[in-house]
């Protein structure tokens, strides 16, 4: 599993959710890291980008070398980071299923996504795309659709599907209401996922780490509604495992597949 993405030094998103993810469901998780973010429970501080160049070598030797089942992106902040990550995944990588976490804001309101970069997400990274996976505030922006409810979610996921993705899974967390509905909008129609909300400041990563869940199902060989299904039950279970670190949005339980050693 190859994710590319920001690193997040609280250790609850990014690269380090991603790392924890893929390796409590079984993948071996390989990194071409986009920037280094100064962040905790509270929020953004800095970010310090890493220049297209490297990140392209970075996934230039990762995929010649050990190859990729499975390919998860997440905080890409400007267009030129879109376009190496794209040309080099296909090039080297044509085939494998790639995940993309639209990720534009972090959780406590710092801008990740330069705003000339949202065309190179639509128009470079979209196509690209096995699995979308925005929240609603990513889909609005993306879609240029304001979202209201389910059916608003099901109407703004066909309109990314007509951008070029092969898939889009609307998540629904950002709407009120007792239970969250996750909708996954193909093709071939729209398969809800319903259930409880739980009240927890606990959610810091909780994209990044659905995501990467979903990648690694599909990179080991589920079919795609099977490898969601299985992304959200992991993270329902990582939130309910929360460890109750910091003063603002927790990290999640992501060992919670771990046992104890020895």
């Amino acid at each position: 599993m190859l994710a590319i993405a920001g690193s997040d030094s609280g250790g609850g998103a990014g690269i380090q959710a991603d790392i924890k993810t893929i390796s409590a469901l079984g993948g071996y998780a390989m990194t071409a890291i986009t920037a280094l973010t100064a962040q905790n429970t509270q929020g953004v501080f800095g970010v310090h980008a890493a220049p297209p160049d490297f990140i392209r070598r970075q996934i230039e030797l990762v995929l010649e070398d050990i190859g990729a089942d499975a390919i998860k992106t997440g905080m890409l902040h400007a267009s030129e980071v879109i376009g190496a990550v794209v040309d080099e995944v296909a090039r080297l990588a044509p085939n494998a299923p790639l995940v993309v976490d639209p990720v534009m804001v972090a959780k406590g309101g710092h801008p990740l996504l330069e705003p000339d970069a949202i065309a190179a997400v639509r128009d470079l990274l979209l196509p690209r795309a096995t699995l979308l996976t925005p929240n609603i505030p990513e889909a609005e922006a993306l879609s240029g659709r304001r979202i209201d409810g389910p059916e608003g979610m099901a109407e703004a996921g066909r309109a990314l599907l007509s951008l070029g993705a092969k898939a889009v899974l609307m998540k629904g967390g950002h709407l009120d209401g007792p239970e969250v509905t996750d909708l996954l909008v193909t093709r071939q129609g729209v398969r809800r996922f319903s259930h409880p909300r739980r009240q927890t400041s606990s959610t810091h990563g909780t994209g990044c780490t659905l995501a990467s869940a979903i990648a690694t199902g599909l990179g080991q060989g589920l079919a795609l509604e099977a490898a969601v299904e299985r992304g959200i039950a992991f993270v329902a279970a990582a939130m309910a495992q929360a460890p109750g670190l910091g003063k603002g949005h927790g990290p999640l339980g992501h060992t919670i597949t771990v046992r104890p050693f020895p």
